[in-house]
């Protein structure tokens, strides 16, 4: 099953910190196989919490995904931006229904 990094950001108080970090951190991703599915965009919420921003990435499996994540050079970006930045940021193994 692939696996998906699923990021709600609640608190961004330096965009420029952001931007950093998405500059430094995409390679990296990518590297582990990662594709940009939502990475902010348009959004309107029904029910629950409101988020500042919305990101999901997509991987070839959970373990990449979970790979990436714990990687010193991934942490070494979002190192960037996470002491101006507030998240919720999990990982999800997919489902399919075939």
């Amino acid at each position: 099953m692939k696996g998906y990094w699923i990021s709600l950001y609640t608190k961004i108080e330096n965009q420029e910190n952001l931007k950093k970090y998405a500059e430094a951190a995409t390679p990296i991703i990518k590297s582990y196989g990662g594709v940009p599915l939502v990475r902010g965009g348009k959004s309107q919420s029904f029910e629950g919490d409101n988020f500042l921003r919305t990101v999901v990435w997509e991987f070839p499996n959970y373990q990449k995904a979970i790979e990436c994540h714990d990687s010193k050079e991934y942490q070494k970006g979002w190192a960037l931006a996470k002491d101006t930045t507030l998240r919720h940021m999990q990982v999800v193994e997919g489902f399919s229904t075939e």
